[in-house]
């Protein structure tokens, strides 16, 4: 059985043209790895599912009218997209209520009991990890392997050398070039990690 997988652009371009099936099946692609996002982000399926509802509408919407511009990044672009849904949804939830002092974390002399993050915090510190992935994916090949294994696989500079059949000082200088060019993006980019 010979199957090709069509580019996210190619399904975009039929789907422009005409055929409704390529729109489909483009979302299909995506939505588990948005809706996994997006849960991550509330820490509730079913409000999950109905920010990926408005997310995959507002993109059809958004390409329907012609206002999508493919840079090759369609994902990183509806990821983008339910982003900006989930914080619309935490800002109505924040709106909708109020918060008792008991509930802030604070008592009646006004000190802070309990250092909690809010959604905020929440929100800032996964926007910094979004860009820290967007730098990584930057990397060249080898650099970029070494810090996924690293810090996101949790693998010790021995187990990376063994995985990638490399010496232990490679797989050290790897993840040595991979920061002195993360710390070049960062700079170019103006990227703000704090």
């Amino acid at each position: 059985m010979n199957t090709q997988v069509l580019s996210d652009q190619v399904l975009l371009n039929r789907y422009l043209s005409g055929d409704c099936a390529a729109i489909s099946q483009l979302i299909e692609r995506h939505s588990r790895r948005v809706r996994d996002y997006i849960r991550m982000m509330v820490k509730d399926a079913d409000v999950a599912d109905d920010i990926l509802q408005e997310t995959l509408i507002k993109a059809v919407r958004i390409i329907d009218e012609g206002r999508y511009s493919d840079m090759g990044k369609f994902l990183s672009w509806v990821l983008r997209i339910a982003h900006n849904q989930v914080i619309d949804y935490f800002r109505s939830q924040k709106s909708a209520r109020t918060v008792s002092e008991a509930e802030a974390g604070y008592d009646v002399l006004g000190t802070l009991r309990y250092a909690e993050h809010n959604v905020e915090d929440k929100m800032v510190a996964a926007q910094i990890e979004s860009d820290v992935r967007r730098l990584v994916e930057q990397l060249p090949e080898e650099q970029r392997e070494v810090v996924m294994l690293r810090y996101y696989s949790g693998m010790s500079f021995q187990e990376i050398a063994d995985q990638t059949g490399v010496s232990i000082n490679t797989a050290l200088g790897r993840m040595r070039y991979a920061l002195i060019n993360m710390r070049k993006l960062i700079r170019e980019h103006n990227v703000i990690l704090s």
